[in-house]
């Protein structure tokens, strides 16, 4: 009776016949993290309107709330898109909801309103303003370092009943009273409230908090990951020992970039080229002060500008859509319109840098490569829905499309995926848990039961290696990367009338797929009704371009009159050409070797032509022959996209 498959084919036998077993009879137990727990502060953690008296409003550009109120980390607990996840997950798994509360609104959950978990019991500003300038700023490294941590530090970690010995998952510590946290020294004399210098609050592991995520109630057992005892805790905590939802963290920690700083000529990071931490490139530093008095204030040339910049558009739009209609949250939002627009332009400027994009000709070949600038996979952090892919545009001489791939339909959202190559991951159920729960076996948006990847083609970080990036649970499923690559190759036949190509990288937060489905599977509430409707008012989460390049082909050396490209003229040719024209043999690659009299077209006058110089004292083919040579008539409608020349 070890694992919660066995009870649940116990208790709920009807699932052979085809019942309902769903949710799983999982408890708050099963999801239990080790760290500070609820109804253990002193004093009260604040929401962000609290730190508006001195840290908002002064500098439109430095003022940390103005860029915070805008983010979705501020918006963590209003976003109708977790809203509607958060219904099919409680729906699945009794309790998972606590899982997920802990990091979008880590007051309500300090509050001890996480239950019941779907946050009906999440209420009032502070517990709706996501991850709040209060939270961050007392949390405590659950790492005591002697000399560096702050020394109220020893006693907080000591007094855990559950100390953290791997912080993922919402796994945190928070400082009790109100003894606030950041990177540096304040003033002599600084009397505006309590504050400790914490190296912790400019390292990635803090990050990692939230941004690594397992889901606990399942176990790594070879290869596999099966379902812990029931009520139970997850025997280790060891984040490598649960299934992996998320490793945006990870993917970093087994990055160059985890050794760096790496110097990325300024595309990120702000006032400092070199980068290597989470909050270097997604709160990069500015000149200017943190602090609305500026004469008990710090003049800084490396303050964090406090953006969270990450990949949010339309999410964003539609939370203040939202405001005041109290169909998903019920406290508003106020997010400034002005600074709204500017955060929607900081997350695409952020997308277009994360990415870029080299065109190659090779032979008949469009080679499409796509770089990850970034310090984790492309695209990264929760995977469902989420997708990068390539759309490669033929066009001809006169500018009309021969050929697409990747096309997407703005008008409904569909996207073909069967002729390019899109990014992502896909997370299922295996046969065990697709008995235990009646679901099909396969790749499934019921992330709190998922319990196999099924691919994940997405494109690593420098320094990507294969055992690191396995030791994380992070490796590739279904696709391959050699050691050090941090770029993706796809190879597009050119179809011989194109003269050019445009290619464009996308970039889309949640697919038509995922939408639908939240909005189809809810059974519980009408979360899944209300993002689906602001997902049609918005535009149907239109993608992001990421990256957008042309390139002109150009034709390859050829010898007129070698059509088939065997290396010779003689009969064949002709007779392949006649194929071409009237048995629908295939196009063949250099169609300039075929125009043997050079008229700009291919007719039944070409293969007359070819047969009279063979057999009737014709005239020649025109040049280049008989040696390679380019086309001197071109561009005359023609290609020669490969050929037997050297």
């Amino acid at each position: 009776m070890r694992r919660l498959c066995t009870l649940f084919l116990v208790v709920a036998v009807p699932a052979l016949s085809g019942a309902q077993t769903l949710p799983v009879p999982t408890t708050l137990i099963d999801f239990f993290q080790p760290g500070t727990q609820p109804l253990a502060m002193v004093d009260p953690v604040i929401g962000g309107t609290g730190c508006t008296t001195c840290h908002a409003g002064f500098d439109p550009e430095t003022a940390p709330f103005d860029h915070w109120q805008v983010s979705i980390m501020a918006q963590a607990m209003r976003d109708p898109l977790f809203h509607a996840c958060l219904a099919v997950a409680n729906q699945d798994a009794q309790f998972v909801g606590d899982l997920c509360l802990r990091c979008h609104s880590p007051i309500g959950w300090l509050d001890g309103n996480s239950t019941p978990t779907d946050g009906s019991a999440i209420s009032g500003v502070s517990e709706y303003d996501g991850v709040t300038c209060h939270f961050c700023h007392r949390m405590v490294d659950p790492v005591y370092q002697p000399g560096v941590s702050p020394p109220d530090d020893f006693g907080i970690l000591n007094g855990l009943l559950d100390p953290v010995t791997d912080s993922h998952s919402g796994q945190y510590v928070v400082d009790p009273q109100d003894r606030r946290r950041g990177p540096f020294d304040l003033v002599p004399g600084f009397a505006f409230h309590e504050w400790r210098k914490s190296p912790y609050h400019s390292e990635s592991r803090m990050c990692g908090t939230c941004h690594d995520v397992s889901n606990p109630v399942f176990e790594k057992v070879g290869n596999d990951y099966v379902p812990t005892d029931l009520d139970q805790p997850h025997p280790t905590h060891d984040r490598y020992q649960e299934f992996p939802i998320e490793r945006t963290y990870s993917e970093w920690l087994q990055s160059a970039f985890a050794t760096g700083p790496i110097d990325m000529g300024g595309r990120f990071g702000g006032n400092q080229s070199a980068v290597s931490t989470c909050q270097d490139c997604h709160m990069p530093r500015t000149t200017g002060y943190a602090c609305t008095f500026s004469g008990s204030s710090v003049f800084r040339t490396n303050l964090p500008q406090h953006d969270f910049n990450g990949s949010h558009t339309w999410v964003l739009d539609a939370i203040d859509n939202l405001d005041f209609t109290m169909e998903i949250y019920q406290d508003p939002a106020y997010m400034n319109p002005v600074q709204l627009a500017a955060a929607k332009d900081r997350n695409i400027s952020m997308l277009e840098r994360a990415s870029d994009l080299e065109l190659t000709q090779t032979g008949a070949d469009l080679q499409v490569r796509v770089i990850n600038q970034t310090g984790h996979k492309l695209p990264s952090g929760y995977p469902e829905g989420r997708r990068v892919w390539v759309n490669v545009r033929f066009l001809d001489a006169g500018g009309a499309l021969v050929r697409e791939h990747g096309h997407y339909d703005s008008t409904t959202a569909d996207l073909t995926t069967t002729d390019t190559k899109v990014y992502e991951t896909h997370l299922g159920l295996d046969a065990t848990m697709a008995g235990v729960t009646g679901l099909p076996e396969g790749p499934s948006f019921h992330f709190a039961l998922n319990n196999k990847t099924y691919k994940d083609n997405r494109i690593p970080p420098r320094g990507f290696t294969n055992a690191g990036f396995a030791s994380v649970q992070a490796a590739p499923v279904g696709y391959s990367y050699p050691d050090g690559q941090y770029w993706d190759d796809t190879a597009f036949p050119i179809p011989t009338d194109a003269t050019q190509a445009e290619v464009t990288i996308y970039y889309q937060t949640a697919s038509k797929e995922y939408i639908t489905f939240l909005r189809d599977a809810n059974t519980t509430n009408n979360a899944g009704d209300v993002l689906h409707a602001q997902w049609e008012l918005l535009g149907k989460g239109p993608p992001v371009v990421m990256d957008n390049a042309t390139i002109a082909f150009t034709d390859a050396e050829f010898v007129r009159s070698d059509c088939n490209q065997d290396g010779g003229f003689d009969v064949s040719d002709p007779v392949a050409l006649l194929g071409v024209l009237f048995t629908l043999a295939p196009t063949p690659t250099c169609l300039d070797a075929c125009d043997v009299n050079d008229d700009a077209a291919l007719d039944i006058s070409d293969p007359v032509y070819s047969l009279a110089a063979l057999f009737s004292a014709g005239a020649l083919p025109t040049a280049p022959y008989p040696n390679c040579g380019p086309d001197p008539t071109s561009p005359d409608g023609l290609s020669c996209l490969e050929s037997t020349c050297p």
